[in-house]
């Protein structure tokens, strides 16, 4: 499949996209997706064996990024973030404010960021329209959740297999699921845009 920038997003395939119409649209989807991401985050599956629960969170965040492209994508993620600093309970279990975020999940709330503008930009290219692309923007993101994660979380570690048994083995599995599902159903909502446009 050829990489091409494309002119939407799939949240520009709906509704108005010009003037004050198109404004209106884009806080509804703010409103719509920190709502969204807020309930994802409470979510919570436990798998047998795993007494660290999965949690939806970055699954929202990366069919958000997929779905709103980079820049509506950041306004939404960054609104997200700034209701748990000033003490919303966005995030998963009751926990908000400032000394939480800056805790030992600080690392991966800055990767919610660069996971939301990597997505963004991978569905402008038209990654999102394909399973396997959309797989490997998806892995892609992932990454960068981790990745300033585990650096942040080793802070707070004795040692760098203390920071990877408490930041990533819990949640190999869980996060494989995640990124099927996430690969799986945009594309779906894409193929199922085009039926109804046709």
């Amino acid at each position: 499949m050829a990489l091409t920038m494309n002119d939407t997003v799939l949240s520009e395939a709906f509704g108005a996209n010009e003037g004050s119409s198109l404004r209106v649209k884009q806080a509804l989807l703010v409103i719509v997706g920190i709502a969204a991401l807020t309930a994802m985050a409470k979510i919570q599956v436990f798998l047998p064996g795993n007494p660290v629960p999965i949690t939806m969170g970055t699954f929202g965040v990366l069919t958000i990024g997929a779905a709103y492209g980079a820049r509506l994508g950041l306004v939404t993620i960054l609104g997200y973030l700034a209701l748990g600093a000033m003490g919303a309970t966005v995030f998963a279990g009751e926990k908000a404010g400032l000394t939480y975020m800056m805790g030992g999940t600080g690392g991966y709330l800055v990767g919610y960021v660069l996971a939301t503008l990597a997505l963004g930009f991978a569905a402008r290219k038209g990654m999102d329209r394909n399973v396997g692309m959309m797989a490997l923007a998806l892995l892609v993101g992932n990454a960068l959740i981790y990745v300033p994660g585990l650096l942040w979380l080793n802070g707070f570690a004795e040692s760098w297999a203390q920071t990877l048994e408490w930041g990533i083995t819990p949640f190999l599995i869980g996060d494989a699921l995640k990124l099927v599902l996430a690969a799986l159903l945009i594309p779906a909502v894409w193929k199922f845009v085009g039926k109804a446009r046709s």
